[in-house]
């Protein structure tokens, strides 16, 4: 029998309460913080968000993210194909997994900062840096999480197919490959977050370009509720995008979650 409750009208009204309250106590927080002589350099919330709103009606937010996801889709096309194929392989071979899982499990832990002189030295600061930046910071979340979800594959299932003589094909593609699909758009979506973190500190660190390149203007210019304008504008992109994917997750994989 199925464990999933449909969600009443009651439970979503209290759901988005909750959530409208903590962002007003949050933003309220900042506007105290900004209109307290504590840094010249902290704006007021309500400042910044005038600052917004004037970069995004005269063009110059959206000029700066067309630059800034142009790396960021790339990167992420790439390593969304090729880290998915590297995590089934990792979880279905034992000799492919020894072979590979150390090397993504070091860049996992590797700062990024500090590997950044290592790409310009290598790749220059022009759009090749900045996609291998993406990949380095998404690869290793795409893969592990697609082999993660290859090895927990629901045994019950493998060995019910192998009772009916399934093959090995059959049993990749029919059983292990659609049990494991959801951790493995989750991993997708943790994947582009991450990437997303990649371009933005290529932008910073590598060449000031895009919305990066926003943070480093208005930085010098001390224009700072534009610079901080510039920094929620990442914020709120990256928490639009994650969650859209998080609700495509939950639309997908609705059916399979209900009945296990």
């Amino acid at each position: 029998m199925s464990k999933y409750k449909p969600k009443t009208k009651t439970g979503l009204f209290k759901r988005i309460a909750w959530r409208v309250l903590s962002l007003v106590l949050v933003f309220g927080l900042w506007e105290f913080a900004g209109r307290k002589p504590i840094s010249i350099i902290f704006p007021t919330f309500t400042s910044t968000m005038v600052a917004l709103m004037n970069l995004l009606i005269d063009g110059t937010l959206l000029s700066a993210y067309a630059v800034t996801l142009v790396p960021l889709a790339i990167g992420v096309a790439l390593v969304g194909f090729l880290g998915i194929v590297f995590g089934i392989l990792m979880g279905l071979y034992r000799s492919f997994e020894w072979l590979t899982l150390p090397v993504f499990i070091i860049v996992q832990s590797a700062p990024m900062a500090a590997l950044i002189p290592l790409i310009t030295f290598l790749y220059g600061i022009g759009l090749g840096a900045k996609v291998l930046a993406v990949v380095l910071m998404a690869a290793p979340v795409i893969v592990l999480n697609s082999y993660r979800g290859i090895r927990n594959a629901n045994p019950t299932l493998i060995q019910m197919g192998r009772s009916f003589l399934a093959s090995r094909t059959q049993e990749i593609f029919k059983i292990i490959l659609p049990d494991a699909s959801g951790m493995i758009f989750a991993g997708l979506r943790l994947g582009v977050a991450a990437g997303f973190i990649g371009v933005i500190l290529a932008e910073l660190l590598i060449t000031p370009t895009g919305i990066g390149d926003l943070i480093t203007y208005y930085r010098a210019l001390a224009l700072y509720p534009q610079m901080f304008a510039s920094i929620f504008s990442i914020v709120l992109f990256a928490s639009v995008v994650v969650s859209a994917l998080q609700r495509l997750e939950g639309i997908l994989f609705r059916r399979q979650q209900c009945t296990s």
